[in-house]
């Protein structure tokens, strides 16, 4: 029996093959690589990956479409299956000692963002990402300062990470067809990050009081956790607006 997509899991399938095939041209998995994938579904992605890489561990909350996903595996390769929430899982202890770990996956877009989030806690154990998300939460990742697009999402994962929108995929590729574009973006954390942030709390907390209130001004945005002292030390101009700030200057607010 066929498994149904399922609403609430936000789930859509993906079956084009020429986007399966450009997808597997960007991972590129090596001999030796411990690939997870989040989201499994219908092994659109897993079982070509399975063919070429022989392993492959996957995370799936929809426990009705694993068995389906297993029996389709056989003859492949060996497929790992934990039934879990991905938000919930800790995918350091995936990683085989003194290795990392290349997640992969098609994200549900009702909880792309909080899992960006929940995995750039984990990101000493992650080599590098590739996922498809709506093209909107791409536009957001790796926009610029300055535009409607740059905001909390783009500096706390440019603190992490090196962000690389790869190409677009049409709705048409899934089933069912979403109502949105999707885009397939490859994140890599950075080895040695590009600025130093001695307290991650305090980065996270600034950076979030500033873009909760974005049409404010730094003085008033960021009261409470920084006064006009604080921002000119940090080389900014206190009526500048949160959105006009590099990750590299939140950085340097944080260190104050």
């Amino acid at each position: 029996m066929q498994h149904h997509p399922r609403k609430r899991f936000g789930q859509h399938f993906l079956h084009d093959r020429n986007i399966i095939n450009k997808i597997l041209l960007a991972i590129n998995p090596q001999p030796g690589d411990s690939l997870v994938e989040i989201g499994p579904g219908r092994g659109a992605l897993t079982l070509p990956l399975l063919e070429r890489h022989g392993q492959l561990t996957a995370v799936e909350l929809d426990r009705d479409v694993i068995p389906q996903l297993q029996a389709a595996a056989v003859g492949k390769g060996e497929l790992h299956v934990i039934q879990g929430d991905a938000l919930k899982t800790d995918f350091r202890t995936l990683a085989p000692p003194g290795e990392k770990i290349r997640l992969i996956g098609n994200l549900p877009y009702n909880i792309s963002t909080p899992l960006l989030f929940h995995l750039l806690d984990q990101a000493q154990t992650i080599a590098d990402m590739h996922f498809m998300l709506q093209k909107e939460v791409v536009q957001r990742m790796a926009a610029k300062p300055g535009g409607k697009d740059y905001g909390r999402l783009t500096v706390m994962l440019a603190a992490r990470c090196r962000v690389e929108p790869l190409f677009h995929i049409g709705s048409g590729a899934f089933t069912p067809a979403p109502k949105v574009e999707s885009s397939f973006v490859r994140l890599t954390p950075h080895a040695t990050p590009p600025f130093k942030i001695a307290d991650q709390s305090r980065f996270a907390k600034i950076v979030n009081q500033a873009f909760s209130q974005r049409r404010k001004t730094l003085r008033n945005a960021l009261r409470g956790l920084a006064d006009e002292a604080a921002i000119r030390a940090a080389g900014l101009n206190p009526s500048a607006r949160p959105e006009t700030l590099s990750t590299g200057d939140y950085a340097r607010l944080a260190a104050l």
